[in-house]
């Protein structure tokens, strides 16, 4: 069956035409005889490998975004309308270099979509016409600015979740792979002369989403920029500092594929002064209008309001020049004041121009409230863990230290530099002493006796305590994460490596004993015991070279390990695998944990054999599980980050009153919107709550 002038099937959500996953190109059918029999055939045509990755990434993406707009309160209620207009700043180009009329388009609009024509843009609009800039646009480069709490990153999520749902549901599905996948990253982390953009967008990809994950998975995100397959939404350019701006909207020259930039319109504007990304459009994101301001406060209320709540409405329409107004001219405030008050609080004080005579002065006032709000248990939301007064401690303590620090960026991996490394060192020594000094006293006890046992246990416990606790003092310095996964400690040339150097030390150990000593060990030994040394300087040419440094398997702490280190491991990453912040600190204690392990057992393989096979059980056996014990300690929980960050979270909540499960607190308050995640870091829901909380008194 088609359409009347066309060739092409009619698609019914009942039909035969529905395959999923597939491109469908029939049917054809074919009756022959006395209309009896009908042969009917349908062609197939599978997706491709890059097809079938571009639509799983949009299905991460979705499910990714749709969760955090929950969590930010985008989409419920109804969200607020976003208003835009081209921007009048010097924060990019003309116009015409952006719509290319007349001239090459470095773009064709995406199917379904007209081109971005210069009398269009100077309408405006609101979210669809945003997504039609988006779509039609011929340079595919895009510049969200405003003023600080405008919605900028609300409007940009908003546009990405547009752009997965017109991909999704209304571009034709043999048309789906001429649309790009919009993806949204922060540009923390990025040191532009060292990657290319599409590199380092690979790399994220790789470490943020499980679909790239494996042997290929970079390689295949790579592939997908390259091909234009992916869109990259880039926020917060504006906390970068200046030079390295600059230098990261030099770099996006060269790419290749669709941009969205977020970023406040002053940065916006000092960036293009030395570093202008050609072909850029920048648009403004507009003040709320009080209409709109109105019918969004109203819209989750009944039919018939509170008098409160109307006597609100009535004032932001009538008067849409007052302070009220001007205060909720921004979708930070309006959320916190649906936030901050219930549907019987009594909103309509805010009209007191005696107590509020400025929209600053009800700005702070909403943030001063918007913690307890938070923390106030009320029908339909999760009960609290937390008590106001605490999470309100909590938070202002964080905010101090942030600002102390000059960053908005919560790094968790920091938190053990907040506290007194001593304490901290002296429990981590005072653990391990007790736990060397109960094993090696009935060791010593059945190699010398008694009485050795008693002089030389209390040694052993003394001299592994007090070097535990000087190892455990350096996971204090702030520093960035030494590893980010599996993938990147064994990677390809650092296995290489590791196979080469076992198999050369395996052999020379063998023929060294059968040609020049007395003792002949079966080759079976040379290589068990050699192993561990394979293992080992993987770890040094991967990025797992802080592990065995000081340990039997270590190559060497001197020059020539530096050199070694300096010249085959990548330099330490500041994000992972895994998207949220808690997720990072749980991925990173279990896997220097568990490598822990692996070099205690390694050690313990390297020295047990061995010395079993030359002195006897009893006399070699404890040496070795004693060697592989403490190598075990200090490459795992002793000098282990994450473990650092629970103990000094134990220290803080003694000395400032925080939470002892400080990362169960950081992700309860991003679930309450009091904090928002940004790859592995933890920031603010706004730059002014952290600078309200900073602000008041302790």
């Amino acid at each position: 069956m088609t359409d009347p002038g066309s060739d092409r099937p009619t698609e019914r959500p009942d039909g035969p035409a529905q395959v999923s996953g597939n491109v469908f190109h029939g049917p054809t059918a074919l009756q022959v005889g006395a209309g009896n029999t009908m042969n009917v055939r349908y062609d197939v045509t599978p997706l491709s490998p890059l097809d079938a990755s571009a639509d799983e990434l949009a299905a991460a993406v979705r499910r990714q975004w749709e969760q955090e707009a929950g969590l930010r309160r985008l989409l419920e209620p109804a969200p607020l309308p976003v208003r835009w207009q081209v921007s009048v700043r010097k924060a990019a180009g003309k116009v015409t270099g952006a719509t290319a009329e007349g001239g090459r388009a470095r773009f064709t609009p995406l199917p379904g979509l007209a081109a971005v024509t210069r009398d269009g843009l100077r309408q405006g609009g609101g979210l669809t016409e945003l997504h039609a800039a988006y779509g039609g646009l011929a340079s595919g480069r895009l510049l969200l600015v405003g003023p600080p709490a405008a919605g900028k990153t609300a409007a940009a999520v908003l546009l990405l979740l547009d752009a997965l749902r017109y991909r999704a549901n209304t571009a034709p599905p043999d048309r789906r792979a001429l649309i790009p996948v919009p993806v949204m990253l922060s540009l923390h982390g990025w040191d532009p002369a060292a990657e290319s953009p599409a590199e380092w967008a690979a790399g994220r990809l790789s470490r943020e989403y499980t679909l790239f994950r494996g042997r290929d998975g970079r390689a295949r995100a790579l592939e997908l920029l390259e091909a234009g397959r992916i869109a990259l939404f880039l926020d917060a350019l504006d906390e970068v500092r200046g030079k390295l701006r600059t230098a990261m909207v030099s770099a996006l020259e060269s790419a290749d594929f669709r941009l969205v930039l977020v970023s406040r319109a002053k940065e916006a504007v000092l960036t293009a002064k030395r570093a202008r990304l050609s072909g850029a459009l920048a648009l403004e994101i507009l003040p709320v209008r009080p209409a709109d301001a109105a019918a969004y406060l109203l819209n989750p209320l009944p039919e018939l309001p509170p008098p409160s709540w109307d006597a609100l409405a009535r004032g932001l329409l009538d008067a849409p020049a007052s302070t009220l107004a001007q205060a909720l001219s921004g979708p930070l405030a309006i959320s916190l004041l649906r936030d901050v008050y219930g549907d019987t609080d009594p909103v309509d004080e805010l009209l007191d121009t005696g107590r509020f005579p400025t929209a600053r002065s009800i700005e702070d006032h909403l943030l001063d409230h918007a913690v307890t709000a938070a923390y106030t248990a009320r029908p339909g939301r999760p009960r609290p863990r937390h008590s106001p007064e605490a999470a309100d401690r909590a938070l202002r303590h964080l905010a101090v230290r942030l600002t102390e620090q000059d960053t908005h960026d919560l790094l968790w991996w920091h938190i053990p530099s907040w506290a007194d490394r001593r304490p901290r060192a002296i429990a981590v020594g005072t653990v391990v002493g007790l736990l060397y000094g109960v094993l090696a006293f009935p060791m010593i006890w059945r190699m010398s006796g008694p009485v050795w046992a008693c002089v030389l246990g209390p040694v052993a416990a003394l001299a592994s305590g007090f070097a535990a606790a000087r190892l455990n003092r350096r996971s204090g310095d702030p520093q960035p994460l030494p590893s980010a996964g599996w993938r990147d400690i064994f990677s390809r040339s650092a296995v290489r490596a590791g196979v080469v150097q076992w198999l050369m030390t395996a052999v020379g150990v063998w023929l060294t004993f059968g040609l020049l000593t007395d003792h002949t060990l079966p080759a079976w030994l040379c290589f068990l015991c050699t192993a561990p040394t394979g293992f080992g300087t993987t770890l040094v040419y991967g990025r797992g070279y802080e592990l065995v440094a000081g340990t039997f398997i270590g190559v060497g702490t001197g020059s020539w390990f530096d050199g070694v280190r300096r010249d085959h491991s990548s330099p330490p990453v500041v994000d992972t695998r895994s998207i949220g912040p808690r997720d990072v600190w749980l991925h990173h204690i279990r896997l220097r944990l568990l490598l822990g392990l692996l070099v205690g057992l390694s050690v313990a393989v390297l020295i047990v054999p061995v010395a079993t096979w030359t002195n006897g059980f009893w006399a070699g056996a404890p040496v070795g599980v004693g060697a592989g014990l403490w190598a075990g300690l200090t490459a795992g929980p002793v000098t282990n980050l994450g473990v650092a960050t629970a103990l000094t979270a134990v220290q803080l909540s003694a000395a400032e009153g925080t939470p002892v499960r400080l990362m169960s607190f950081l992700e309860d308050a991003r679930r309450r919107n009091l904090l928002r995640a940004t790859g592995p870091a933890y920031q603010f829901r706004h730059a002014r709550l952290q600078e309200r909380l900073a602000a008041a008194p302790r």
